[in-house]
């Protein structure tokens, strides 16, 4: 994506708390606003939701296999498998 230059006036509490916390998190003060500006629009949690999703896809069959499905999709109920000594996940011998 192609970059432009944006300059702003900040009061110089602001422009230190921007430092500072862009040091903090390994990043340059441009980084830390541009990552801002994206939370604030959602853009960061649209990429993250798609992501989940094709994680989804490409995984489904994985989860399928251990977990099964029903009719509408959803997890079914499976009997507990046995754990570590002999104790199903509910605790249950």
């Amino acid at each position: 994506m192609a970059k432009t230059q944006l300059n702003v006036r900040v009061d110089e509490d602001t422009a230190r708390a921007a430092r500072e916390r862009a040091l903090a998190r390994g990043m340059s003060v441009n980084r830390y606003i541009e990552e801002l500006v994206k939370q604030d629009t959602g853009e960061v949690g649209h990429t993250f939701v798609e992501a989940a999703a094709d994680f989804m896809k490409q995984y489904e069959s994985v989860f399928a296999e251990e977990f099964g499905t029903d009719r509408e999709g959803r997890v079914s109920a499976r009997p507990a498998k046995e754990g570590r000594g002999g104790r199903t996940s509910e605790g249950r011998r």
